[in-house]
């Protein structure tokens, strides 16, 4: 019995919702449009503003396809309603982030700068040196974008300089001098 996939998904005032052929998915919202195809093998279902996902046997690659079908549309109608949100802080000497036009640059520390293009249909703001805010409707391409960013320089343990998610805890290891006496 699949939890997450047996819950209806409530669409809100403003958001359009059209199924196609073959289980492609269309959202369009106030933010903008989704499209998104899903496994043919599953019903998905519009009964007026309650979408739901249903699955025509218990096998557990059928189960599997269940839930994750029904996030994916949870997300598609969330992120075209309000948009997701990935904001990450650069903790370091001299590490600096800023955005010009279509390019995000990092400087953390290596002898060049890194620069990143901003794909379409995400936001890029820093609104300090240290902080980058990462915006659009497409939770995927969101974490997939912070997540690169964030590999340019992941946090090291000892002395937690690098590339954050902001709240996330570096674990910190003490340093050799810490076992002499």
């Amino acid at each position: 019995m699949s939890r997450i996939g047996n819950k209806a998904i409530t669409i809100p005032a403003g958001v359009e919702v059209t199924i196609a052929e073959g289980n492609e998915v269309t959202v369009k919202g106030p933010k903008g449009t989704l499209t998104r195809q899903f496994n043919p093998n599953l019903g998905i279902q519009l009964d007026g503003e309650v979408l739901t996902v249903t699955r025509p046997n218990e096998q557990k690659h059928t189960k599997q396809l269940h839930g994750t079908t029904r996030a994916l549309l949870n997300n598609m109608v969330e992120g075209v309603t309000n948009e997701f949100t990935k904001d990450l802080e650069l903790v370091g000497i001299g590490f600096r982030a800023a955005v010009s036009g279509k390019k995000l640059t990092l400087n953390v520390g290596y002898s060049h700068p890194i620069e990143f293009e901003i794909e379409e249909g995400l936001k890029v703001e820093c609104p300090s040196a240290t902080d980058i805010k990462v915006t659009g409707i497409d939770k995927q391409r969101v974490g997939e974008f912070a997540a690169n960013v964030r590999a340019v320089r992941k946090p090291e343990p000892y002395k937690g300089k690098g590339i954050r998610y902001k709240g996330e805890h570096v674990r910190r290891k003490e340093g050799k001098t810490a076992g002499k006496k």
